[in-house]
């Protein structure tokens, strides 16, 4: 091998690339998984839940905080779990007063720095195809595929149907506000 160097600069930065070369390992599998989990730890999950279903009910929502502390936005791609067929991201929108839910075919921003709330009537993960109804008291197993942060693995906790949020912080339905709907007196 031949190099044609000007200057002691150049013969400098040359020496110190081969040395690097020359001491550097090759990087194992545990070391590569160890990065890859470093990085999934960029994502904090919290307050993962889910409403108990009804039997023969094929689909099912689910419900988290998503917390990105890093310096750079991710991006929640897809889910998937062993409970149901398929696991949509989705958003609610309200059209001509009808609300609709439909499937964000690029997933979901997280920003950097910032958080998501996946919560009914917002933001939420779609399970489709229930394996078997969802019981309150159980669990769902769930893994997030995030763009930057990888793979992220959750539990969902099966709530009551009447929960409308994590256990410990719902308000019961038959106590929620409708005075500001149209058509409700109070």
């Amino acid at each position: 091998m031949t190099f044609r160097m000007k200057g002691a600069a150049g013969a400098f930065a040359l020496a110190a690339a081969l040395l690097q070369g020359c001491n550097s390992e090759p990087q194992s599998e545990a070391t590569q998984a160890a990065a890859s989990s470093t990085e999934a730890a960029a994502i904090a999950i919290s307050g993962a839940w889910t409403r108990e279903t009804a039997p023969g009910q094929s689909t099912g929502g689910g419900f988290m905080t998503i917390a990105n502390p890093g310096s750079e936005a991710d991006r929640l791609v897809s889910a998937t779990s062993p409970a149901a067929g398929e696991v949509q991201v989705h958003t609610v929108s309200m059209d001509n007063g009808v609300m609709r839910m439909r499937q964000l075919e690029d997933g979901l921003e997280i920003p950097a720095g910032g958080t998501v709330e996946l919560k009914p009537g917002s933001f939420h993960l779609m399970l489709i195809g229930l394996k078997q109804p969802l019981t309150a008291g159980g669990t769902v197993p769930l893994v997030l595929h995030f763009e930057k942060a990888g793979d992220v693995e959750v539990s969902l906790e099966v709530q009551p149907v009447t929960a409308t949020g994590p256990a410990g912080t719902d308000q019961p339905m038959g106590e929620m506000d409708h005075s500001g709907m149209a058509g409700h007196e109070g």
